[in-house]
């Protein structure tokens, strides 16, 4: 049974049970909720919360497909959860069913947020999210792929001068790590501006399910669940040591035409490296790009036609070893 509410209420989930409520946020022109869909895991013994949000942009998919593997994983084992886990597979329900990114006004949730209760049209839905669901949160795990025409490394950005965010971004164990503190308008920011540290989780790449990068974002959730002490096994060891960037920019066209990138996803480049070509129609070369600095391919466009201002690289700047702080955060005692 799914439960209609105007606001999450966390004591309405029986402990040891999955609970399921679709929470009303705004209304539509048929003056018709939109409802957002959640999941609850409660345990049996006290522990934090935990949220999982997905497709934020209603077109990246492969977060949804890692929290119903979780919450199947889950459903026989709710009893021997300590704490509680909240899951949001699709944020942004009009985009989703839309097949688009931004919501229905054309704007990106996620640089909306926290919102603004009388504001426009995503700003009023970004407020009530948060103040309807995120705000029960003592962790966030934000789950998002690459755009359309784009594809991503399995990455993750955190603010990694932040002990918890630093942990729980080693712990996802992702390929990359890209220290961002968060601009203005995302959610991982919104939720650090209530007291709730937050890790963005790039999963691969947009409108499809990637089983592979399903499975090991799997992998680093379990981790992090078995970090807080919420679930009876041990963290895993990852396979690789994720490569640490202090920043990241994409490189972009100047000029429009036919776009050719021969480097690939978490490829290490020189300064100076080819990294894209630009010919016209006629197939004449009119512009080389070359990195700006030495690094790592974080992800790269797609799509072959290219405009002026079109992406061509999300390059990582790798940091040395023991430029972050290297102290381990450990979660405060339940007992």
């Amino acid at each position: 049974m799914t439960e209609l509410v105007d606001n999450l209420d966390l004591g309405r989930a029986k402990p040891g049970e999955l609970y399921r409520c679709r929470v009303a946020i705004v209304e539509n022109g048929l003056a018709e909720p939109i409802w957002i869909p959640v999941i609850v895991a409660r345990g049996i013994r006290p522990g934090p919360v935990v949220g999982f949000t997905a497709a934020m942009h209603g077109n990246e998919l492969n977060g949804v497909r890692v929290i119903h593997k979780l919450l199947e994983e889950l459903k026989d084992e709710v009893r021997d959860l300590s704490g509680t886990i909240v899951a949001v597979p699709v944020v942004n329900v009009p985009g989703f069913l839309n097949a688009h990114r931004e919501y229905s006004d054309g704007i990106d949730l996620n640089r909306v947020m926290p919102g603004k209760s009388k504001g426009n049209t995503s700003e009023v839905y970004a407020s009530r999210f948060i103040k309807r669901i995120v705000r029960h949160f003592d962790y966030l795990i934000d789950l998002h792929t690459a755009s359309f025409g784009r594809v991503n490394s399995l990455y993750v950005r955190a603010d990694m001068q932040d002990s918890i965010c630093r942990k729980l971004a080693l712990l996802q164990c992702p390929q990359i790590i890209v220290h961002n503190k968060g601009k203005d308008g995302t959610l991982r920011s919104a939720a650090a501006q209530l007291g709730i540290p937050s890790i963005t989780v790039e999963v691969g790449n947009p409108q499809l399910f990637q089983r592979k990068l399903i499975r090991f974002s799997l992998v680093g959730i379990h981790n992090i669940l078995s970090y807080l002490n919420m679930i009876p096994a041990d963290p895993d060891e990852p396979q690789e040591t994720p490569v640490i960037c202090r920043k990241s920019q994409w490189i972009y066209t100047d000029v429009g035409g036919l776009l050719n990138i021969p480097v690939e996803i978490t490829q290490r480049v020189e300064r100076k490296q080819l990294i894209g070509r630009v010919h016209n129609v006629f197939g004449d070369l009119v512009k080389k790009f070359f990195a700006p600095e030495a690094g790592i391919v974080v992800g790269k466009s797609t799509n072959p036609v290219a405009q002026s201002g079109a992406r061509v690289v999300h390059l990582g700047d790798v940091a040395d070893e023991g430029e972050f702080p290297s102290e381990v955060w450990s979660p405060p005692d339940l007992d």
